[in-house]
Order: structure tokens, then sequence, then C-alpha cells
């Protein structure tokens, strides 16, 4: 491709909706344009890029036994109201009606939409197990866009679902999955860790984040150095120290006026955190109809924070919010003094320290008074106990007790075990050997392909712009021609044969064949970023022919033309055997 005849325009100055390097660069460089908030056109190098992407998907699906179909994107909305995920998923969820007045969904997700091929062509035992994938674009009405293509309302995901017969096989489609994602992210040149994460609106037994660490993400990953625990923050674990156990005292009131918050408590009472009981008042959205929101008081020790996903869970909520006064106030709690004694129409949740926790000081339900020495089952009961607290870094981890580690980072795929959760609502069965029903085991798959390359952007680059890895470049050799002042035509003529010479074998080239400056050439393709510059000039054709730069390196060198096409293809050869070597078996954790 020639650059005169390219659609893009390189920017000088970093836009103003750019809110992270990479999402500045890949709009400088000319890969991407934004049309609206979270809503993106891919220009001709995001295209190739993505498609190369998309490519590397492919190869992995189809080396686990994956068929490739397409399915739609706008779904009727019998399906999603069959799993009760039509009253389950939010305002993300973009609903809409058709000419007849019927209920349709853009697709967020394809469980529904697989569930109904498999109800409708899966028979008997025979058919299992089978490995289907697409890659299509889908929409999720994102509240807070941001960060270019890392939060989207509209991107292209792949996804895959597996399709067995038993647990077992589950398991080894799951593994299988595990280590191709592996494969995928390193031959794009993006290193990532899996951690254990919740499975959220996709419901089943466990699920897995694929995570870069990186300062941009909204995830925060908790692991262990010692023992490689990890998980997503949402659910990860950690021991929680029991303070020693007292005899139960009697409960005394005791005046604390203004104090509204725990550390103003504790230093008050003079007083460990430990000692305290920590109050959240949240308002919960249920998903069975039958079922009222409700205000859930949840509580948990005054050194912990609450984790609103464990809640969530706990509760089986579809959606929480913070409580409001006046919900707060119908169920007879006084906010700032919160207290679960006295409490009504709420539902109670308490973190499974409290049962081990004697003495503690909480709120009264007055203002300006607190209660000394509350108990557990003596003075108030639970509707639910479980670990509702946020682990962090610095607390115990709960397999080794070697203090946690913690980092931001971006999920960049996820796998989920969601066994029968679809197949059951929507009646996917087959017949085994014995003649008996069984309902279809499912996992479900993704990685966005548009997310992965600005990951793989934020990773690789540097103060001149971006340095993609060869099987991500939309191109492999940018080529760049000088003419100078003197023997114009020669030079021309003689850039114009190698990048015939380099398309002939199958070598992708960028000709920036444009009327500008070498500056402005230059910056150009430091900033596109693809993996090899050649420059032919006045300077390159004393020096033997023409200057040889790979982007990730200063150094450059000269070679003859007629060397120049076997150099080339040998140094793309080594750049893809880096990245295809990196594709290393990872142990799966147990």
């Amino acid at each position: 491709m020639r650059m005169s005849q390219l659609f893009i325009q390189t920017l000088r100055d970093i836009p103003s909706e750019a809110d992270v390097v990479s999402h500045g660069l890949l709009l400088r460089a000319g890969y991407i344009r934004q049309l609206a908030s979270g809503i993106f056109s891919e220009l001709p190098l995001g295209k190739r890029s993505i498609t190369k992407i998309e490519n590397i998907l492919r190869e992995e699906m189809d080396k686990i036994g994956g068929q490739e179909i397409s399915m739609p994107v706008v779904h009727p909305g019998d399906i999603w109201k069959e799993t009760e995920r039509w009253y389950q998923v939010g305002q993300e969820m973009g609903r809409f009606k058709d000419r007849n007045d019927r209920d349709m969904v853009l697709a967020m997700t394809h469980e529904e939409v697989i569930a109904d091929l498999v109800r409708k062509d899966i028979r008997t035992y025979r058919q299992l197990p089978r490995l289907l994938y697409h890659i299509k674009t889908k929409w999720r009405d994102e509240a807070r866009p941001r960060a270019g293509l890392i939060r989207v309302r509209e991107f292209t995901m792949k996804d895959s679902y597996s399709l067995d017969k038993d647990w077992e096989g589950l398991d080894v489609q799951y593994r299988d999955h595990y280590q191709a994602y592996f494969n995928i992210f390193n031959r794009c040149g993006l290193p990532v860790i899996a951690v254990k994460s919740d499975v959220g609106m996709m419901g089943g037994q466990m699920a897995h984040e694929f995570m870069y660490l990186n300062e941009i993400g909204e995830d925060t990953i908790i692991f262990c150095n010692e023992c490689q625990y990890s998980a997503n923050r949402q659910i990860a674990k950690f021991k929680k120290a029991s303070g020693e156990k007292e005899i139960p005292q009697e409960i005394e009131k005791v005046e604390t006026p203004g104090i509204k918050t725990i550390e103003s408590l504790a230093d008050f009472l003079d007083i460990p955190l430990t000692k305290t009981a920590k109050a959240v008042l949240l308002y919960a959205e249920f998903a069975d109809e039958n079922q009222p929101d409700q205000l859930i008081f949840a509580l948990t020790r005054g050194d912990f924070e609450v984790n609103e996903t464990k809640i969530a869970n706990a509760v089986n909520a579809k959606e929480l919010r913070p409580a409001t006064e006046e919900e707060i106030s119908r169920c007879g709690v006084v906010p700032g003094y919160a207290s679960p004694i006295g409490i009504k129409n709420a539902i109670v949740v308490i973190d499974d320290i409290i049962t081990e926790t004697t003495n503690m000081v909480a709120g009264a339900n007055e203002e300006n008074y607190h209660l000394k020495n509350v108990n557990f089952d003596r003075d108030f009961k639970s509707d639910i106990i479980a670990d509702i607290s946020s682990a962090k870094k610095g607390y115990a981890c709960p397999e080794c007790d070697t203090p946690l580690t913690s980092e931001r980072g971006v999920e960049v795929g996820n796998i989920f075990k969601l066994g029968s959760r679809y197949s059951e609502s929507m009646g996917c069965k087959f017949l085994d050997p014995n003649g008996e029903e069984k309902f279809v085991i499912m996992g479900s798959y993704g990685i966005g392909s548009g997310r992965l390359l600005q990951c793989v952007a934020e990773e690789r680059n540097d103060q001149k712009g971006l340095i993609w890895p060869i099987t991500v470049a939309p191109y492999q050799v940018h080529l760049i021609v000088i003419p100078g002042k003197d023997d114009v035509h020669n030079i021309r003529e003689k850039a114009d044969r190698v990048y015939h010479e380099l398309q002939n074998v199958g070598i992708e080239v960028l000709f920036d064949d444009r009327d500008e400056s070498p500056g402005i050439k230059f910056n150009d393709s430091d900033l596109i970023g693809l993996p090899i510059r050649l420059t032919i000039s006045n300077k390159s054709i004393k020096n033997g022919g023409v200057e040889i730069k790979l982007r990730r390196e200063k150094d450059y060198s000269f070679v003859s033309f007629d060397k120049l096409t076997q150099l080339v293809k040998d140094r793309i050869d080594l750049l893809f055997k880096e990245l295809n070597d990196a594709a290393v078996t990872i142990p799966f954790p147990d």
C-alpha cells in the first residue's frame, strides 16, 4: 500500500478525548476514529491489525477443535426471557421493539442463541463433544465508556461455546481454552496472568479472567508471590485473624457526639478497629420478580471493607446501589449510627469474622450513641453469613499466610464453566448411551479483539509512537523513499522496484511515497510503529543500497539491493519465531 493513497491522516497533537497513552497513539497514528462515546471506526491500519488478531483467534480455536459459525446480532427477547437474563441484566442491555411490537435484544453475548441451536440440533451423546465459535459485533450500553477501546459500547468479540455430555468433558475443553488463550496472548506479544473471577451475569460454576497488568485497568488483582494464589478482588479471599476470645459482657450504651465514622469511633473510645462493627447499607434489586427490592444491611469488622460483588452473590441480587436516607430510615436505622440490633424489613448479611468476634462496638440506631459489648447471636441475628470483605495488599494469603500484593489490570479474556445453567432453562437435552435424557453441559469463552489491540499498543510503545509485534502490525515493513535533490528519478525508481520485489514474495509493505520532508516521514514511521523500516536515499545508496532498522532498536545498518529481500524475509521469520516460541505450555491451577 502506498501512503499517498492510504486513507489516514496522522495527527501531531494528542486528541483531547484520549485519556490513556495507547488511546492517544491509536488516534494519532490513524488506526481508529471516534464516532460517539464508546463507538469507534477502525480505519485501514486498525482494521488490518484487528483482522490479524482475529486470524490468530481462529487458528488457536481451530487447533482445539473449534468450528466457526456466525450468529445474529439481533435476538428475539423471548430467548433471553427463557433464561431470565432479560430480567437480570440492567440498562447495559440494548432492548427495542420491532415493527410487530415484539421485544428484541442487541447481542451482548450469545449463550441463548447457542442454546437455541443446541436444542434444535443435538439429539444424542454421539453428537458430543462439540466446540462452536464466532467473531461478532456486540453491544453493551456502558454507563462510562473510557480509555478508547478498553471500555466501549460497541465491540467485536470472539466467543466460543463448548458442548459436552458430562462435567469431565467440560473440564477438558475448559483446560484446552485456558492453554489456547495463553497461546493467543503470547503470539500477540502481550503478557497476561490468569486469575479466578466472579461468574457475574454469565452464571455457572467457575470462571477465570486473563489479565494484562497495567495501571489503566479498572480491575484490582490480588495475588500471592509465594504460592501463586491469584484472584480478582471481586472474589479474592484472605485469611482473617480472629481476635482474642472474651467472655461476653453486658451491653453498654455510650454517648459518642458527632462520631459517625469507624476511625473516629475507634479514636474516641481508644479501641482498635478490630473491636468495631462496620455497617454498610445498600439497596438490592432482585432478578426474581416475586422478591421485592429490599434494604441490605451488611456488617463486617471495622478494619475491613465490604465487597459489593460478594454481597450481591450472597443475596442473589441483580443490582446493588447505595441506599437513600429515606430507605434507611424506613428500616429503623439511623445513618452514621447504624446497628444490627432492632433493624426491620431488611436482609442482614454479616461477614463470617463477625461470628468469631466478641464484645464489639456497634451503632445504637440513635443519633450520637453507640453500643459497647455487642455480640452476634446473643444480641442480633443474621439472614446470611458469608465472606463479604474485600481482600487487599498486606492481608494474609488464604493458602499460605504470606502477605498478599495487588496490581491494577485489564481483563482481556474470560472463560466460564456454565454447566447446565442455560441448557436446563432452554431444554437442551440429549439421550445418553442408556437412552436417558440428560442436559448438555456448556462452557463459554470470550476475547475482545479491539481491547486486545489497544492493550498491545499500551504495552509496546515509546515516546515516539507504537512498536507493534510482527503478528499484530498492519504491515511488516515500512518503506521510505527520500529522493533528495539529485538523481530523484533514479532513487524513486529503485524504491518502486524494491516495493514490488518485496510484495512479490509475500512481504506486506507500507510504502511512503509521499512528497513530504524526511522529518515528517520518519516521525510518521515511528508513530505508526511497523516492525521493520527500510529507507532508500542518496545516503543509503552511497553506503551500499538500503538502510534497514528495526522499530524497537536504535541501531541501523545497510544492505545491498541484491541481498535485501532475503534479509528482510529472515528478519520477519526471526520476529515470528520469538513470539511463537513464547507460546509454551502453562500448567492449569489445581
